[in-house]
């Protein structure tokens, strides 16, 4: 009789075999869409009204008993097919059934059960999981009782090897993973290089520090207090910075800022006449800041004082150095240049592949010229580099190499180097 039912009833038969599939093909396309969609997407959809968003991120929110409950139906769905397909095969072919359904089957549930949905879905997981939010929660709100039974089962078992789930912390902090995630996006094509740079740098600015961007001490121009105030007038004027620190008896003891407008205007009043300007009216009080200040405090303290401008000291109140706004923008948007900046000739491309470095310059301005990826970690400038790298002063015509590059020492000057060679190991190199 019920071999009967089934030769009388094939159509019956293969619907429900494609409904079944089906089914899989849902489970599949749920779970690859689901866990592939883009959480910060969704979130910002949600804020903007969107339902389905906002049941993707409540699905996301339980990410295990999501997984589990698509992985549940996908199995029961697909044993249950497969087993359903052996029935009628064995009565329609005998012994012989069993292998044509575990060939027929398998075909079916992995090309279009498995590869085809997934594929689908991961082309486009956003749209994807939008379109699947509201079944695949019906989906998780049927399977939730057995989801969370299985959960606690899994989880005693672990704990039985030692293992505790949630306990683990993360191998990469939020912002280890935000770069990570920017550099891929940048190697794939979808972020220009320019943003790449300028989301890395706003992304590091609360782990640098005001001396990883400040203006060494001595490269700061300063502006001696007792000069005559004719020759302070002609230091300003010659100098391409807008703000200009005034020492008394050392150039270590800054007593005062003198920017160049508050002078101008002074001369204004004056009608000219310079012998009649007192600088101790003009100048502004110093703002000493510590070394170690990060960068993103330091730029919310630019912004409140509203001022642009900061002396750094190390723990003893000695001056290491000077930082401005600018310095720290730069960080974000590369280097700012206008008409009165000194030409920096610092980094020297050859074409042979090799540059030519001033020991100077920072590893940071030194990746974003080049493209590369050398660490700053342990030093600022491309000297120190080097320094901490072959923990010595190393001669010139020492060469070393590390990081993926050749660094050769061109120049030095008793205990600094002065300029490098840097290779990228690899590179096609001539005779200098």
């Amino acid at each position: 009789m019920e071999h009967f039912q089934i030769e009388a009833n094939p159509w019956i038969a293969l619907a429900i075999v494609l409904f079944c599939l089906g089914l899989s093909a849902f489970f599949s396309a749920a779970e690859t869409a689901l866990t592939a969609a883009s959480r910060a997407r969704m979130h910002t959809l949600e804020k903007s009204g969107s339902r389905r968003a906002a049941i993707v991120n409540k699905l996301l929110m339980a990410r295990e008993r999501l997984i589990g409950a698509m992985l549940i139906g996908n199995q029961v769905v697909n044993i249950g097919v497969s087993a359903f397909a052996t029935s009628i095969l064995l009565e329609l072919f005998g012994g012989e059934g069993v292998i044509y359904s575990t060939i027929a089957m398998s075909i079916l549930v992995i090309v279009f059960a498995e590869v085809l949905p997934k594929t689908l879905a991961i082309n486009s997981p956003d749209r994807s999981a939008l379109l699947l939010a509201r079944p695949v929660a019906i989906a998780v709100a049927l399977f939730g009782p057995l989801t969370m039974s299985i959960e606690a089962l899994v989880r005693l078992i672990l704990r039985l090897f030692g293992i505790r789930i949630g306990e683990n912390q993360p191998v990469l902090s939020a912002n280890d993973e935000l770069r990570g995630a920017v550099d891929l996006l940048h190697h794939e094509g979808g972020v220009a290089r320019d943003a790449r740079n300028m989301l890395g740098g706003l992304i590091d600015l609360g782990e640098l520090e005001v001396s990883d961007v400040m203006v060494h001490r001595t490269k700061m121009r300063t502006i001696s207090s007792s000069l005559p105030i004719h020759d302070v007038v002609r230091e300003v004027l010659a100098s391409p910075y807008t703000r200009m620190p005034l020492w008394s008896g050392e150039p270590d003891n800054i007593v005062g800022v003198l920017h160049a407008k508050d002078l101008l205007r002074a001369l204004d009043a004056a009608d000219g006449n310079a012998d009649k300007i007192n600088l101790d009216t003009i100048a502004l009080d110093p703002w000493f800041i510590p070394v170690t200040t990060s960068l993103t405090d330091q730029l919310k303290a630019f912004l409140s004082r509203k001022t642009h401008f900061a002396l750094v000291v190390d723990e003893y109140g000695e001056v290491m150095g000077l930082v401005t706004l600018e310095d720290i923008l730069e960080e974000i948007v590369g280097d700012i240049k206008d008409e009165h900046d000194l030409a920096m000739h610092g980094v020297r491309p050859k074409p042979d592949g090799s540059v030519f470095v001033d020991g100077s310059v920072p590893i940071r301005d030194l990746n974003r010229a080049m493209d590369w990826n050398l660490p700053d970690e342990e030093a600022t400038t491309i000297a120190g580099l080097v320094i901490h790298e072959a923990q010595t002063i190393p001669d010139a015509g020492q060469v070393f190499t590390f990081h993926g590059h050749r660094f050769e020492v061109k120049r030095k000057s008793r205990n600094r180097i002065i300029q490098l060679r840097i290779t990228p190991v690899g590179s096609r190199r001539k005779p200098s």
